[in-house]
């Protein structure tokens, strides 16, 4: 029996109370602080005083935005030695010690927005005083909402949240661009929306479920001298294909993730 503190339950929030109930936690075990939580049959409290009394959580997931985090993370310290799981983008381990203490056990996670879907992937960093029961919680709790890594550098949640966490809007970005394009080239915009989100949530749903590899099914695709190959011929030039764009802009959110942890 696991006893669950969430606070913020905004969507990540929400997925993973979902996830977690449909996995078979048991809605008594869990508070949620926020007031426009919805209440899924949990206790849901305005505020950390409003907890109730005697509910000692086994983990705090800490769910609110980056921005506010500071201001509302003191008063769970009392909590201690509950392990603090936090999904805030930018936010270090060092920042949770300043606010909760040196020995609090702080794992920071990083998930992307496929989670509301079950598809989503959650990447981990524990600090030193996690230990291997607490990570396993975590891991089982991030697990109703997709897969889950860890990396032991926490300097790597920066490449992370270029790559996994910024991710999903490189896609959606993708489906935009490819209507767009058939647009230009005469098809009805309805039809070019519907060509573009088929066309990219079916790839990545072969791909999820194909052993080949991304690079493997692109070959699949691709006839020699056939219309893919014009088309990659472009995407792949050495001089301003994608694979260069995507280079710059994965540098770019990684650079500015730095920037926002301080």
């Amino acid at each position: 029996m696991t006893k669950v503190l969430l606070v913020g339950c905004g969507k990540m929030g929400s997925a993973l109370l979902a996830g977690w109930l449909d996995r078979g936690v048991d809605a008594a075990d869990v508070v949620v602080v926020d007031p426009s939580a919805p209440t899924l049959g949990v206790a849901v409290v305005a505020g950390a005083a409003d907890i109730p009394a005697g509910f000692d959580p086994d983990v705090v997931v800490l769910a609110v935005k980056p921005q506010v985090m500071a201001e509302v993370l003191p008063p769970y310290g009392r909590f201690k030695p509950a392990v603090f799981l936090s999904i805030a983008a930018g936010k270090p381990i060092a920042f949770f010690r300043s606010h909760l203490g040196d020995d609090a056990a702080i794992v920071r996670a990083m998930p992307n927005t496929p989670a509301a879907v079950r598809r989503g992937i959650t990447v981990c960093c524990a600090g030193a005083e996690v230990d291997a029961a607490r990570r396993t919680l975590c891991q089982s709790l991030l697990e109703a909402v997709g897969e889950v890594g860890w990396v032991a550098d926490e300097g790597l949640m920066d490449v992370v949240t270029a790559v996994s966490g910024s991710g999903p809007a490189y896609v959606f970005l993708l489906a935009e661009v490819m209507a767009a394009a058939g647009i230009a080239q005469g098809l009805p915009p309805d039809l070019a929306a519907r060509l573009a989100r088929a066309t990219v949530s079916g790839s990545g749903e072969l791909l999820r479920q194909s052993s080949d590899s991304a690079e493997q099914l692109r070959r699949n695709v691709t006839s020699p001298g056939g219309t893919t190959a014009a088309a990659l011929a472009v995407l792949m030039a050495e001089d301003g294909g994608f694979a260069r764009l995507m280079d710059a802009a994965v540098a770019a959110a990684t650079r500015r993730g730095r920037e926002l942890a301080g």
